[in-house]
């Protein structure tokens, strides 16, 4: 009986595993750039202090979303939309791993594809 709990436990254990392990979709015209916030709404991308639209989202590592107050005085390596008046209305921060791929809006160029 013992054994046959232990190899059940086993089993679930294993099954769980890839649920933890998932990779975000980004769309594609997701760009890439250094974040900081240092006054809410204002962002500060690549050094050029930006806006932040009244629903905009971050979410970190975790895929959870984070108060922008939460991440004052600290630098994140991100992905990001824009909305049509050059707001930023989402917002990825990446682990190393994504960080290390290309952005989704330059791998459009990369297979040819022109950038929106």
């Amino acid at each position: 009986m013992r054994i046959s709990r232990l190899a059940c436990f086993a089993l679930f254990a294993t099954l769980a595993v890839p649920a933890l392990a998932f990779e975000r979709a980004f769309p594609q015209i997701a760009k890439r750039g250094q974040l900081s916030l240092e006054d809410y709404p204002s962002v500060f991308i690549d050094g050029a202090q930006r806006r932040l639209t009244p629903g905009a989202w971050i979410r970190n590592t975790n895929n959870t979303i984070d108060m922008p107050a939460s991440l004052r005085g600290q630098r994140y390596t991100v992905n990001y939309t824009e909305n049509a008046q050059g707001e930023i209305d989402r917002v990825w921060i990446l682990t190393a791993q994504e960080a290390a791929q290309p952005a989704p809006a330059d791998r459009k160029t990369e297979t040819g594809l022109p950038r929106q």
